[in-house]
C-alpha cells in the first residue's frame, strides 16, 4: 500500500494524531477519519463478515460503508457497529475491530466459509427445526442448537459499562430546513436565505461542501472546493442562517417533522466543560430541501468482497481529500461514464490506472479521452470474472462481455491489480423522501429509484433527482431555494455555472455472470445465489426477499445493495424492475445513539404528569408521590405530623365540615355522534340511552370475558355529547377498549371518542359545609337542591373563570365535581380555598381520599384487578336485564357464579392494630399454621369516623360470613389477629348524608 501522495485538502499535515486500533499503536493527521488514516497506514484488512467471516476491507468512504464497522472504546464503554468511514480520529482514540476470534488476521470462524453451501439464505429456518433422534427424541434440534446460534449472531458486542456521557436534546423550527450541503443545498440554503427566510442547513460530514470538497469540476472557473469554501463562509456570517455539520438528519416525520442527531464532541479527546457528546434536534420546518446526493452501486460478479475493491468515488475521494492512494496498480471496472472522473482524479494524485474495464461495448468520447490520458489498457466489452489473492488483492480476471445479451466469451485473462475500483452507476439517496412520502419511482434510463412524488411539503435538488452534473445540480439548488422561500421577499442570486462530469447511461447490467461466490449485501453475506434461492422458495415479494435473506436490513438500509438484489430478482421473476418494486426505507436513515434518544431523561425515565394545580400542591405543603404516571398529593401535612396523623385528621375535617381534592387525573372521554347513546348502552352494563340531558349516572363497564374492568360516572351535556369519567388508572385502558369496538366491532355507529383528560382541571369539594362553600363563589346558576339535585349538571362562573359542576361524590359525603379549563385550574382551586375559609375547609390528599372510599366500601383498582364480577364486587344491580352490553354473554357461566368465588366483605381489627393490603384472611387461629387462605385484603386504613381499624377484603363466602371471626395472616410483616367479618359499608349505609 503506498504512503499519502498529493495535498490531501481536509487534512492538516502538521498535527499529528496518535490513536490505536485492535492493540496496535497507530498515527494519523487533523482530519482524517478511522478509514483514512489506517489506509495510510498500510492497513487493507478492516474486519469479517457477518455469516462467512470473510476478510473485508473498505468498501466506501462514506456513511454507507457495510464492511468497515468497528467498535469505539471509551474508557470502559463499548460502542459497536461505528462506519470506519464517518468516525473521526483524535489523540488517544482507540477503535477494535469485530466479528472475530482470536484476532483478525486469524479469525477461526473463517471455516463458515467452507460450509457455504450449508448456511445459505434461510439456513437457520431449515436446519435446526427438525426434531432430534436417539437418546435426545423428542428435543428439538434448534433447542441444542440456539445458544451457539446466538452468540455467534451479530456484528459489534455491546459493552455492560454504564454511559457517562451527557447528551442534550433541542428543538427548532425554520422556514427552511436543507438537508445535504453538495453544490445543490448550498445554492438552497443561500438562495433561501436571500430571501430573508430562516434556514438551517444540516450536513452529516464534518465539512459543508459535500461532494464539492472533492471533485475536480470548477464552478464560474474557480475549483469547486474554493466556491464552497466561500459559500460556507457567506452563509456562516448570516443570521438568518444556522449551519450544523456532523449532523444526520435521520428520520422524516408527519407535519415536516425531522429528527437529526449531531455529534458535537466525537471528533475531540473529551467534551468542553457543559457541552454534550451528542445532541438530538427535532426540527419543525415549513419546507424542506433535499439535497442528499446519490450513493454509488458496486457490481456483482465473484470475488467483489476481497478487500482491495473499492468503490471508484471512494478511492477518488481518499486520493483528494485524504492524499491517500488506494493503490499502486489500480484496475477500474464500471458500467457508467461517470467512473471515469475516478481515473483523473487518482492519477493527479499520483496513482497508477492499471486498466479500465468498461462492460459496455460503446462508450462517450469525452470517457475514450479520459482513458487515453491515463495511459492505461481499456477493455469495452469486457467484464471482471473473478479477484485473486488472500487477504489482500493480488490481481483480477477478466473476460469478453457482451451486456447486450449478458454472455461470456473467449477466455479469462490476468491482470496485476492491488486495487479493483468497481462503479455500477448511482443510487439517489432517497431515503427520507420514502419515509416522508410513497413508493419511489424506477428511471430505466439512470437504472435507478428516483424520489416519489411528495406528499410532505419536501423539495429535491441535484443528485437526488438523478442530476449527476454540477451545473445541473446548481441550477436545481437555485430552484429549490426559491420554491422554499417563496414569498420571503428579496429575489435570488443568480444562477452559478459549473461544468457537467461526463455522464452517460449506465449499462442496464449490476450482475456478471461468472461462477463463484458473488456478493449483492456486503454486509450481511447475502449473495447472487441468496436472491434466486428465495425465488426458488417462494419468495417473490421485495418484502419477502428482504426478511428471508436479510437483504438491505440493519444499518446498511440497502445503501449499496438494494438496487443490484432487486435487479437480480427482476431478473430471475422474468419481469422489469418496477414491477418487482422495492422495499420502503424506514428511520433511522444511520445508526442513532441511544443515550441522545434519552438525553436528560435517564435513570428513572417514566414521563410525569402534572395536574394543572401541581404547582400550587407543591407550595402548600402536599407530600408528592407517584400514582401511576401522576404525581399527585398524599398529604398536606403540618409541621411534626407523620403521614398517618395527617390523612386522620384530613379524613375527619372533611366528615365534620368540608375538604377539596385535585381529581383532575380521573380519565376523561368526550363521547359524541348521532349514535352515542346506543354505544354507551352497548359499553356499560347499565342503561344510558334514558339518562336526562344534565344529569350523570354511574356505570360499569366488563371486559368480554365478563369481568369487571372499570367504574365510573357519564355526564349527559347535550342529546349527542357525553363525558365519561374513568379511573385514573384505567383511562388509557378504557380509551382503547372503545377505540377497539368502534374501530373493529361497531364501525357503523356514529360516534368519535375523544381523550380530554389534559383538557379539564378537576376539583371535588365534599363535606357537610361543601353547599354553603359552593354558594359563596359560584354565579350565574344556583347550587341548592332544587337547581342541583344528586347527580345533576349546572354550569357558571368562579371567579370569572366557566365552570361546569356536577353533584356526585366518591366520599360519601354531599359532594360537588367542579370542572374547568385546565388553563384556570388554579385559579378555580384558590377562589374554591378561600371561599371555604370561614368553613374550615381543607385540601385533602390520596390517603385521606382512600379512607374515606373504604368506610363507603366504594371499589377502585385494588378490588377491580381484572378477577373480580359484578357479583364479586356486589354491583349486580347494575346488570341491566333489557339489553345486551359488552360482557353480558359470560355473566350465568358456572365459574363465574359459584359460591366459592371471593367477594367483597368489610373487616374490623379486633385487637385494634394496624391492617396491611395483601395479607391473608383464615379460619384458624395458629399463627405457625395458618392453613387454608379464605382471600386477602385489598385495602386498609384507620378509621377516624368509626376510630377502628378496618380493611376491605376478598374472601370466599362473602355475605354468608357477615357477623363471623376471623383471622388476618401476613407473616411478612409479621402481623397475626383477629377480625370481625361486616359489611363493606362501614359508614352511613343508607347514605343520608350523601343525599342529605
Amino acid at each position: 500500500m503506498s504512503p499519502r501522495r498529493g495535498n490531501g485538502g481536509r487534512i492538516d499535515r502538521t498535527r499529528t494524531i496518535r490513536f490505536t486500533f485492535d492493540g496496535r499503536p497507530m498515527t494519523g493527521h487533523a482530519g482524517d477519519t478511522l478509514a483514512s488514516a489506517l489506509l495510510a497506514g498500510g492497513v487493507s484488512l478492516f474486519g469479517r463478515s457477518f455469516k462467512y467471516h470473510r476478510p473485508r476491507g473498505l468498501l466506501s468512504a462514506g456513511v454507507e460503508e457495510p464492511n468497515a464497522l468497528v467498535t469505539v472504546l471509551r474508557g470502559e464503554v463499548r460502542e459497536p457497529n461505528i462506519p470506519a468511514t464517518t468516525t473521526e480520529i483524535h489523540d488517544g482514540f482507540t477503535a477494535v475491530s469485530q466479528n472475530r476470534f482470536p484476532s483478525l488476521d486469524f479469525d477461526v470462524g473463517a471455516v463458515n466459509g467452507l460450509a457455504g453451501p450449508l448456511i445459505s439464505a434461510g439456513f437457520y429456518y431449515k436446519t435446526f427445526m427438525g426434531p432430534v433422534l436417539g437418546p435426545l427424541k423428542g428435543t428439538r434440534f434448534w433447542m441444542i442448537c440456539e445458544r451457539f446460534i446466538r452468540r455467534a449472531a451479530g456484528l459489534g458486542r455491546a459493552g455492560l459499562a454504564p454511559d457517562t456521557a451527557r447528551y442534550e436534546r433541542m428543538n427548532a423550527f425554520c422556514d427552511v430546513l436543507v438537508v445535504g450541503s453538495g453544490p445543490a443545498g448550498l445554492m438552497a440554503a443561500s438562495t433561501a436565505a436571500d430571501s430573508g427566510a430562516r434556514v438551517i442547513l444540516a450536513e452529516l460530514e464534518p465539512r459543508l461542501g459535500g461532494s464539492a470538497n472533492w471533485s475536480a469540476e470548477t464552478i464560474d472557473g474557480t475549483p469547486a472546493s474554493e466556491w464552497s469554501a466561500e459559500a460556507v463562509r457567506d452563509l456562516a456570517g448570516r443570521d438568518n442562517v444556522r449551519l450544523l455539520p456532523r449532523t444526520t438528519v435521520w428520520g422524516y416525520y408527519d407535519d415536516n417533522t425531522i429528527a437529526a442527531l449531531e455529534r458535537v464532541a466525537d471528533h475531540k479527546p473529551a467534551p468542553a466543560k457543559g457541552e454534550p457528546r451528542h445532541r438530538h434536534w427535532t426540527i419543525r420546518s415549513q419546507k424542506v430541501v433535499l439535497a442528499t446526493g446519490a450513493f454509488e452501486r458496486p457490481l456483482v460478479f465473484p470475488g467483489n468482497d476481497r478487500p482491495g475493491v473499492m468503490l471508484a468515488s471512494a478511492a477518488e475521494r481518499y486520493a483528494r481529500e485524504f492524499g491517500v492512494v488506494t493503490g499502486d496498480k489500480a484496475v477500474l471496472f464500471v458500467n457508467n461514464d461517470g467512473a471515469y472522473a475516478a481515473a483523473a482524479g487518482l492519477r493527479e494524485a499520483g496513482g497508477t490506472i492499471a486498466a479500465i474495464v468498461d462492460m459496455r461495448a460503446e462508450i462517450s468520447a469525452e470517457a475514450r479521452a479520459i482513458a487515453a490520458a491515463a495511459g492505461c489498457e481499456h477493455l469495452t466489452g469486457h467484464a471482471v470474472v473473478g479477484t485473486e489473492g488472500g487477504k489482500a488483492l493480488s490481481g483480477v480476471k477478466v473476460q469478453r462481455f457482451d451486456a447486450a445479451t449478458r454472455r461470456l466469451s473467449g477466455e479469462p485473462r490476468h491482470l496485476d491489480a492491488d486495487c479493483l475500483l468497481v462503479s455500477g452507476g448511482w443510487s439517489p439517496a432517497i431515503h427520507l423522501a420514502s419515509q416522508a412520502g410513497t413508493a419511489p419511482r424506477w428511471d430505466d434510463g439512470l437504472q435507478a429509484f428516483l424520489p416519489p412524488a411528495p406528499t410532505q411539503a419536501w423539495l429535491g435538488a441535484g443528485a437526488f433527482n438523478g442530476r449527476f452534473s454540477t451545473a445541473q445540480a446548481l441550477a436545481e439548488g437555485i430552484s429549490a431555494g426559491l420554491t422554499a422561500a417563496a414569498g420571503k421577499g428579496r429575489p435570488a442570486v443568480a444562477p452559478a455555472v459549473g461544468n457537467a462530469a461526463p455522464f452517460s447511461e449506465p449499462a442496464p447490467v449490476f450482475e456478471v455472470p461468472a461462477k463463484g461466490k458473488a456478493f449483492v449485501d456486503f454486509q450481511h453475506d447475502v449473495t447472487a445465489e441468496d436472491v434466486r434461492l428465495a425465488h426458488r422458495e417462494g419468495f417473490v415479494s421485495v418484502e419477502h426477499l428482504k426478511r428471508y435473506t436479510t437483504l438491505g436490513m440493519a444499518t446498511d438500509q440497502g445503501k449499496t445493495s438494494n438496487v443490484p438484489g432487486l435487479a437480480i430478482m427482476a431478473e430471475t421473476l422474468g419481469k422489469p424492475i418496477p414491477e418487482v418494486g422495492t422495499t420502503r426505507f424506514r428511520p433511522p436513515f444511520a445508526p442513532v445513539s441511544i443515550g441522545a434518544l434519552a438525553a436528560e431523561r435517564f435513570g428513572d425515565i417514566k414521563p410525569e404528569r402534572l395536574t394543572p394545580m401541581h404547582d400550587w400542591h407543591a407550595d402548600n405543603g402536599a407530600t408528592l408521590y407517584a400514582a401511576g404516571l401522576w404525581l399527585r398529593p398524599q398529604i398536606y401535612g403540618l409541621s411534626g405530623e407523620t403521614v398517618d396523623q395527617a390523612y386522620v385528621r384530613e379524613a375527619r375535617i372533611v366528615r365534620e365540615a368540608a375538604g377539596i381534592v385535585d381529581v383532575s387525573t380521573l380519565g376523561k372521554i368526550a363521547v359524541q355522534g348521532p349514535d352515542a347513546a346506543e354505544f354507551l348502552d352497548r359499553v356499560y352494563t347499565n342503561m344510558f340511552s334514558t339518562l336526562p340531558v344534565n344529569k350523570a349516572r354511574y356505570g360499569l363497564m366488563l371486559r368480554e370475558d365478563g369481568f369487571v374492568m372499570d367504574d365510573g360516572t357519564t355526564w349527559r351535556l347535550g342529546e349527542h355529547d357525553f363525558l365519561m369519567t374513568t379511573t385514573t388508572a384505567n383511562a388509557g385502558k378504557v380509551m382503547q377498549h372503545l377505540e377497539y369496538f368502534l374501530d373493529v366491532v361497531w364501525p357503523d355507529l356514529r360516534v368519535h371518542v375523544t381523550s380530554v383528560t389534559d383538557q379539564w382541571a378537576g376539583a371535588a369539594i365534599g363535606g357537610p359545609k361543601a353547599r354553603e362553600i359552593l354558594a359563596a363563589c359560584v354565579t350565574g346558576t344556583a347550587v341548592d337542591n332544587a337547581a342541583m339535585p344528586f347527580m345533576g349538571i349546572v354550569k357558571g362562573d368562579i371567579a370569572g373563570a366557566p365552570v361546569t359542576i356536577c353533584r356526585l361524590s366518591f366520599s360519601g359525603e354531599m359532594a360537588f365535581e367542579v370542572y374547568c379549563g385546565a388553563g384556570h385550574g388554579t385559579h378555580v382551586w384558590e377562589a374554591l380555598i378561600e371561599a371555604g375559609k370561614p368553613y374550615g375547609l381543607v385540601p385533602y390528599g390520596l390517603e385521606a381520599l382512600g379512607t374515606l372510599r373504604i368506610e363507603k366500601g366504594h371499589v377502585t383498582g385494588a378490588e377491580i384487578d381484572g378477577r373480580t364480577t359484578a357479583h364479586d364486587l356486589h354491583l349486580d344491580w347494575m346488570l341491566s336485564k333489557k339489553k345486551p352490553f359488552i360482557g353480558s354473554a359470560m355473566l350465568g357461566r358456572e365459574g363465574l357464579v359459584s359460591d366459592e368465588r371471593l367477594s367483597l366483605v368489610g373487616l374490623i381489627a379486633r385487637d385494634n392494630r394496624p391492617l396491611n393490603g395483601g395479607a391473608h384472611v383464615v379460619d384458624y387461629p395458629d399463627e405457625e399454621r395458618p392453613r387454608y387462605s379464605l382471600g386477602h385484603l385489598t385495602a386498609a386504613c384507620y378509621s377516624p369516623a368509626l376510630g377502628k381499624h378496618i380493611a376491605l377484603a376478598l374472601i370466599r363466602g362473602g355475605k354468608a360470613r357477615h357477623g363471623t371471626r376471623a383471622y388476618i395472616s401476613d407473616p411478612l410483616r409479621k402481623r397475626f389477629g383477629e377480625v370481625e367479618i361486616v359489611s363493606h359499608h362501614f359508614f352511613d349505609p343508607e347514605g343520608t348524608r350523601l343525599h342529605g
